[in-house]
């Protein structure tokens, strides 16, 4: 917003309205500007390395509730914040709450929904994302037409609305039963819960695999964090808690998510209708996310990876080949060019929206056993985090470096992930969240690190069963 630049960062105003020398790929390239966006991914990495380990020893909720009150108190500080540091000290205490909100919400989510439907009720966080992200572009269109200035102050303060909402819902919500029986509770008050959310009384199964999954942490001293770095029969989930990660951000989303309105105004639109636009694009986003939740417990998480990774993958290089060949250094595009150019950027975000967008959460979140999911949450979070941080902190300066250069180099990167998807990913739907760790030792590539380990544990899980049967007799 105009008021907000010209209180906060005054020279990218000065270059955004007046100097002609700039390039129309360098008017908003601002470190101040960058550094207040990446303030909070930066303040959310930190916060990950705690959030991973109260998550574990106290439970998924408490971390809920951890989130919803520092992003209360980081929308407080904004709203009122009179100069840079407070708008800056405000954007810290949200990315508190999004450490502890990511760490948790998934693993929650992947814990509480039945096998069957996991993958659709895993998809609601990023659905939720799109729809929270949806409803600020509509504030953001809104507070942009109050006069004298302040809608900036109603844009920052109203996210305290959601995290009130998150608050309190969590004050009501049950821990999940593979975080009570690591905690150590009472089983019989498990199995009474498993039978409430399942809405059967046939839940000894999956009571079982909890109870064995946790069983096997309690035979070891390592935390967590090192026995998924230093334990060979975790190298597949550590691979995929850094590189599904990795690769959803290396799509380039970040890039158009935080910058859209200011890619839209290098184009020549104005503030209005650049916001305007982003609205529908981010409308487009929640619509496919919708899709993916329908379609993902049917077709698998693989092929919505394969399917959208393509997608993306063709909008990127017409987006790239659109701004090199109609936008210069110095003047500005047709009005129709810039619709194609909003039309591309939707297709882009559909294919985000039914495939790395919420897959890139749901599958971290499900394939690690529960003796060290939370540190496997807690891995993918911080690689989400650091690269989120490194797109933020880099694009516009990428932008005023490589021009439209800086779409090819996303496609590049999208098509290395579509190949990595294909030739290592397993897929999991519909499998019991303590199963999936079986699928390793079964997979083409993985099973010379997990085979033998996987033997073992079925070996162990069948005299198991067979003692529980000669007790039952």
């Amino acid at each position: 917003m105009d008021a907000f630049l010209r209180r906060f960062f005054p020279e990218v105003y000065q270059q955004m309205k007046g100097d002609t020398r700039v390039s129309n790929y360098c008017r908003f390239n601002s470190q101040l500007l960058t550094a207040f966006t990446s303030s909070l991914y930066v303040s959310g990495l930190v916060t990950t390395f705690l959030a991973s380990s109260v998550t574990a020893r106290y439970g998924r909720r408490p971390s809920m509730l951890v989130a919803g009150a520092a992003i209360i108190a980081g929308a407080t500080v904004g709203g009122a914040a009179v100069d840079l540091s407070m708008v800056i000290l405000g954007r810290v205490l949200l990315g508190i709450g999004l450490g502890f909100g990511n760490q948790a919400v998934p693993l929650y989510l992947s814990e509480m929904a039945p096998p069957s439907r996991r993958g659709g009720f895993s998809n609601g966080f990023q659905l939720c994302v799109g729809f929270g992200s949806h409803t600020a572009q509509l504030v953001n269109f809104g507070t942009e037409k109050i006069s004298g200035g302040w809608g900036w102050r109603v844009s920052l303060a109203v996210a305290a609305v959601p995290a009130g909402l998150l608050t309190v819902g969590a004050l009501f919500l049950p821990e999940t039963p593979n975080s009570l029986v690591q905690q150590g509770k009472d089983h019989h008050g498990v199995r009474v819960l498993l039978r409430k959310i399942r809405g059967t009384d046939i839940v000894e199964d999956e009571l079982d695999d909890i109870v064995r999954a946790d069983r096997s942490n309690k035979t070891t001293t390592r935390s967590g964090l090192q026995m998924i770095v230093f334990q060979r029969r975790y190298r597949p989930q550590l691979v995929m808690a850094v590189m599904i990660p990795f690769f959803q951000q290396m799509t380039g989303i970040n890039a158009i998510a935080f910058y859209a309105p200011v890619l839209l105004r290098t184009i020549g639109m104005g503030e209005s209708a650049a916001l305007l636009s982003v609205v529908v694009k981010q409308t487009i986003g929640v619509g496919a996310t919708l899709v993916s939740m329908l379609a993902i417990d049917r077709f698998g998480r693989r092929t919505l990876f394969l399917v959208g990774g393509a997608q993306m993958l063709v909008a990127q290089l017409m987006i790239g080949g659109f701004m090199a060949s109609q936008l210069g250094d110095h003047g500005e595009v047709s009005k129709g060019y810039a619709l194609v150019l909003i039309a591309l950027i939707a297709v882009y975000q559909a294919g985000f929206g039914w495939s790395w967008g919420p897959l890139g959460w749901l599958v971290p979140s499900e394939i690690f056993p529960l003796d060290v999911r939370s540190a496997g949450q807690g891995i993918a979070v911080v690689v989400n985090f650091l690269l989120t941080t490194f797109v933020a902190q880099s694009f516009l300066a990428m932008l005023c470096a490589m021009k439209a250069g800086i779409f090819f180099f996303f496609a590049a990167w999208l098509a290395a992930m579509t190949a990595f998807i294909y030739l290592l990913l397993p897929e999991t739907k519909g499998l019991p969240i303590e199963q999936i760790g079986e699928l390793w030792g079964e997979h083409w590539f993985w099973k010379r690190f997990v085979g033998s380990h996987n033997r073992e544990t079925l070996n162990f899980s069948a005299g198991a069963e067979l003692e529980g049967v000669q007790v039952r007799c």
